[in-house]
């Protein structure tokens, strides 16, 4: 497993995932961007039919050093640039925030920037640090969005359950001002600090909660059910993620310190989820998986919810 994390998640060495590129160094988000290679403009050029008809109230959004398409957006559409996006963090940096990794997704559609915030965490004897992603959309499907993305250093698991309690992610406004990027930041610190606390209380929460070996091999069912008329590929296929994921509870070393309880079941579908081998690899595979983890990972929000009825 310690190879796996290696390979997949953040280390000096590498950027996280795989993906972006390591802008450390980076004393502002400007410079950040320049190093990322990010440092392009967002032009809006009107659009038309192949017959020439100009098609009213649509814009694409066009990548000014390459005119690379990124998106058809309505004319109330207003671009923000990634400059703009990323310059209320510059207010983050006063407060112990380091800039870390950024990159694009889906061909620069979707830019983003990891920050990692100042605090360790201890919870549980777990060591656990809150990093932050702030991602900027020029596609049109979403405003500029930070996420928290507490990882849980021992083996680099990703914490970040839907919990009712504190938000997950948020969404930011560019105001252009620079009392309003105060604003921006100080709340979004806030909305981190609250974050960890709660995240604390439940992973007090979930150490309490015992689990049989039977209630084990039945949430395992229950995250990967089996198809209408399954094929004996279909079936091989899944018993073979199933006993996957059960090793990753009983055997991983980074648990064996656990006792047998929802903590320890969320850790290891979270191991699953974020480090396993897809059945297909496909191109897109790593950006996916970076998505999920920005947007939340449905797996192991339902493992969650699983072990909260349990």
């Amino acid at each position: 497993m310690a190879a796996e994390v290696e390979n997949m998640f953040y280390t000096r060495e590498k950027p996280w995932h795989g993906l972006g590129t390591m802008v450390q160094e980076a004393p502002t988000s400007a410079d950040a961007l320049i190093l990322a290679g990010l440092d392009w403009n967002v032009i809006q050029k009107p659009i038309q039919t192949v017959e020439g008809y100009p098609i009213p109230g649509f814009r694409a959004n066009i990548r000014d050093f390459d005119n690379k398409i990124l998106g058809v957006v309505t004319s109330r559409y207003k671009v923000v640039q990634n400059r703009d996006a990323f310059a209320f963090t510059d207010e983050l940096l006063g407060e112990g925030v380091t800039y870390e990794t950024a990159g694009s997704l889906q061909e620069g559609r979707r830019t983003w920037m990891l920050a990692k915030l100042p605090h360790r965490y201890i919870i549980s004897g777990d060591e656990i640090i809150p990093y932050l992603v702030l991602m900027n959309s020029h596609d049109g499907s979403g405003s500029i969005k930070a996420a928290m993305t507490p990882i849980r250093v021992v083996c680099n698991n990703t914490l970040n359950l839907a919990l009712s309690t504190a938000k997950r992610f948020w969404s930011t406004n560019h105001t252009g001002d620079i009392g309003g990027k105060l604003e921006e930041a100080r709340y979004t610190l806030l909305y981190a600090d609250k974050y960890m606390g709660e995240l604390g209380k439940t992973i007090d929460q979930l150490q309490k909660v015992k689990l049989s070996d039977r209630q084990v091999y039945e949430y395992i069912d229950s995250l990967f059910p089996l198809f209408d008329n399954p094929t004996e590929q279909q079936k091989k296929n899944l018993l073979r993620l199933k006993e996957d994921l059960k090793q990753r509870y009983f055997d991983a070393p980074d648990l064996s310190h656990i006792g047998k309880n929802g903590y320890r079941f969320i850790n290891a579908v979270s191991d699953f989820a974020t480090h396993s081998k897809p059945l297909r690899e496909s191109a897109n595979y790593k950006e996916s998986l970076f998505a999920r983890t920005i947007d939340g990972n449905a797996m192991i929000d339902r493992a969650y919810d699983l072990v909260r009825s349990a």
